[in-house]
């Protein structure tokens, strides 16, 4: 098997979207431009920041394993790397690595014929845990683990390491050469984080060894204590650290889902919290109640929150069944108003909690896409695809999602880089930007006509071809989010409103489907279509009228015998009537080709987190409308979005991120890279998850990580983004919203945008001086 579809089927089997999250750097600082949104991490000088404290950082979950390298680390076991291990190089404010001094006084290529030769001269104070030196055989036996040569290590990713050749010491302890059998330009993604030897030298250790505990560690923190039992891991102040010291004593991250931060944040149990869009309205809602700018709701309610919409009549009505001469129901109606009374004083307490509480914003190190899948279907014709994308009005998404917030609405205009990073450069051009009468022109150039002719039977399904359609993972039902499907302009013969579940029920079957907003749309009102339980009744009563409407003569040899003449009164009876001749469907002002409807399933999460998601689905919905082109929107639970139709290309349309990197050259080629057939027969996409590639853009990112030349490398980066663009699979859209709540007197931490983290400065404020407090 090759390291490439290795890594591939590591990555699929964990449902990771991430990559590692580093970037290059090289000659010219004005290239990519200044970063779209800069950190907001109240940034204060280190004599300002007391020594001493606790901090409480809230992470999704507790990691299951701390050696970064494995297919299942997650983002808390590269937090965990980034404050205990050696970073050779951090990302900057705009995403650009820079050599970190506390592990490095030089980094360098010395040699670039007959082949490359790196030289890493390391800090002379810098020492493991255990009081041995980092040096030369730390960097041999991370090499050995991850060149690939070796399968019984366990490696998610061995880009970068297969290219070395050998690795030795220089003229000193202090000097590491690392020779490559094959030019690499993204060298410096390696070693970064960097093991002891004693986790990577061996399959045992790298494989086990390093999944719950790190015993040897060498960063400003040392990892203490993880809990399962309160969901906690505790990186403690390194007494052995060389550098700055840490200014917290601890720094405890603790593991709470999304959506009970803010509950957390107001009962004190965390000081640092990334919070989605609600979490950051309740805080800004509380400090607006506190500035008294919020006038309480009706009935002296607060304007918000529970019972925020609870009217006069509906208190009366509650009061007076409460007290009402029916006991059972006053019993019910007292309970039901005690759980609402106590609902409203626990949220009315967070509230006030929350007012202390700062949101930081910036853009994350991601951006979100809608990717389209050419594997099969309609998208399987690139004219489609590029239609797709020239109906969209890029700007106005962004502005959806970050104008609300305050945030730069500026979209993406790069596949590879965000703006900041070196590598950046908008080549949206290459594609075109909005314009409807191109993308008609398009559909027409693809044979889809207004109009056209429908032959194809009315429950046939949207989505990829011969691709079994499968929600059964979604929830349904009432209470569910999911009772029914909405097809954004899905209209039946001639033009007229048909029902969105003729599209997506099958007799005896149903799909837990969810139901659209109907915002934003053009045009009559959209149409919901009824829960499967609704579909499978109204096909039984048509099924009912239809028989009903032509009886049957059915001989049971109880009936009367027959009497002479009869036949010759059937043979003087008239004909029965010719069957009334169906009218022609059509596809009326949406689009059609060879009898089938241009129809896109559109695939979204349903999950509390991901409103913002679909709003940006309906957006983009009612674009497409405009072009005839019809979309049917499905909503799929979150734990199954990414496994069951994403990666398997169970969808034409999805919105989902990928994270940026400064080292698109490696790190990017594997979601770009055009699928091959497998022995099997089926399709090595690797991270490819629109299945659309070429063989040129597979040959520029091979020119460009082999190219020394680092201007050069990035150029190629460039115009392999500009054929990426042409090829219309993804098309970016905006740089996803950064929003940390952060308690107040926290310096240095919040919304680090594209910058890492610099640990041993993060500290409370100390309190001010009395000649201070004067002044």
């Amino acid at each position: 098997m090759s390291q490439r579809r290795r890594r591939s089927l590591a990555l699929l089997t964990s449902g990771v979207l991430a990559l590692p999250l580093l970037t290059g750097c090289g000659a010219g600082d004005d290239e990519g431009g200044p970063a779209a949104a800069g950190q907001d991490i109240a940034t204060t000088a280190r004599e300002k920041v007391a020594d001493g404290g606790v901090l409480r950082w809230a992470v999704d979950t507790l990691p299951d394993t701390l050696n970064t390298f494995q297919a299942d680390a997650d983002a808390t076991t590269a937090r965990i790397a980034g404050a205990v291990l050696p970073q050779l190089f951090v990302l900057d404010a705009r995403g650009r690595p820079v050599a970190n001094p506390d592990y490095l006084e030089k980094a360098e290529v010395i040699e670039r014929e007959p082949k490359q030769v790196v030289q890493y001269k390391l800090n002379q104070q810098a020492v493991w845990s255990d009081g041995r030196e980092i040096g030369a055989a730390d960097f041999v036996a991370q090499w050995r683990a991850l060149n690939g040569k070796d399968s019984a290590y366990w490696t998610a990713r061995n880009a970068g390491y297969d290219r070395i050749e050998k690795i030795e010491k220089g003229k000193s302890d202090l000097e590491v050469r690392v020779t490559f059998n094959k030019p690499y330009a993204d060298w410096r993604s390696l070693f970064t984080p960097l093991y002891p030897k004693q986790v990577t030298g061996t399959p045992d250790a790298f494989n086990e060894g390093a999944r719950g505990a790190l015993k040897i560690t060498a960063g400003p923190f040392a990892l203490g204590a993880i809990d399962k039992k309160t969901g906690t891991a505790a990186l403690t102040r390194n007494a052995r650290w060389w550098g700055r010291p840490a200014k917290l004593d601890t720094l405890i991250l603790t593991a709470v889902p999304r959506a009970e931060r803010p509950a957390a944040l107001a009962a004190g149990k965390l000081d640092l919290a990334e919070i989605d869009r609600t979490g950051a309205d309740r805080i800004a809602l509380a400090r607006r109640d506190a500035a008294g700018k919020n006038g309480p709701g009706a009935g002296g309610a607060p304007a918000h929150g529970p019972g925020a919409t609870l009217t006069p009549a509906q208190a009366t009505m509650s009061w007076a069944i409460a007290f009402g001469a029916d006991e059972d129901k006053a019993a019910a109606e007292a309970e039901s108003r005690q759980k609402h009374l106590a609902s409203v004083k626990r949220y009315a307490d967070e509230q006030a909690a929350l007012r202390a509480f700062t949101v930081r914003k910036s853009l994350e190190p991601a951006y979100t896409q809608l990717a389209m899948n050419g594997a099969s279907g309609p998208l399987a014709d690139e004219r489609v695809r590029r239609a797709v994308a020239r109906a969209l009005d890029r700007k106005a998404l962004a502005e959806v999602v970050l104008k609300p917030l305050g945030l730069p609405a500026k979209p993406v205009g790069s596949h590879l880089a965000l703006a900041g990073q070196r590598a950046y450069a908008d080549n949206s051009d290459a594609l075109g930007g909005q314009d409807t009468h191109a993308a008609q022109a398009l559909l027409a150039d693809a044979g889809w006509r207004k109009n056209g002719k429908i032959t194809e039977p009315a429950g046939a399904k949207a989505g990829p071809e011969s691709a079994p359609q499968d929600d059964g993972k979604t929830p349904a039902g009432p209470g569910t989010g999911n009772d029914g499907l909405y097809i954004v302009g899905d209209d039946g013969a001639n033009g007229e409103p048909r029902s969105a579940s003729a599209a997506r029920t099958q007799t005896g079957t149903g799909t837990g489907t969810g139901a659209a907003p109907a915002g934003a749309q053009d045009g009559p009102s959209p149409v919901l279509a009824p829960a499967p339980f609704g579909a499978q009744q109204q096909a039984l009563l048509l099924a009912q009228a239809a028989r009903a409407a032509k009886p049957v003569a059915v001989d049971d040899g109880k009936g009367a015998p027959a009497r002479e003449g009869d036949a010759a009164d059937a043979d003087k009876a008239s004909p029965a009537p010719a069957p009334a001749k169906q009218p022609a469907r059509t596809s009326g002002g949406m689009l059609a080709k060879d009898g089938k409807a241009l129809s896109l399933r559109f695939v979204v999460p349903a999950g509390p987190g991901s409103e913002s998601l679909r709003t940006v689905g309906e957006r983009i919905s009612a674009m497409l409308r405009k072009i005839g082109v019809n979309t049917e929107t499905v909503k799929v639970a979150d734990d199954s979005f990414f496994k069951d139709h994403v990666a398997s290309g169970q969808y034409d349309l999805a919105l989902y991120s990928w994270p940026a990197t400064a080292y698109p050259a490696t790190d990017a080629r594997p979601i770009f890279a055009k699928p091959e057939p497998a022995a099997d027969g089926s399709l090595l996409v690797e991270q490819n998850y629109t299945r659309v590639g070429t063989d040129h853009i597979d040959q520029l990112f091979d020119q460009a990580v082999g190219e020394l030349d680092e201007e050069q490398s990035r150029e190629l980066m460039r115009k392999a983004d500009a054929r990426i663009w042409a090829a219309a699979g993804s098309i970016p859209l905006y740089q996803r919203p950064e929003l940390v709540a952060v308690k107040p007197g926290l310096a240095n931490a919040g919304a680090f945008g594209l910058g890492a983290p610099r640990y041993q400065d993060i500290g409370w404020k100390k309190a001010p001086a009395v000649k201070d407090k004067k002044k």
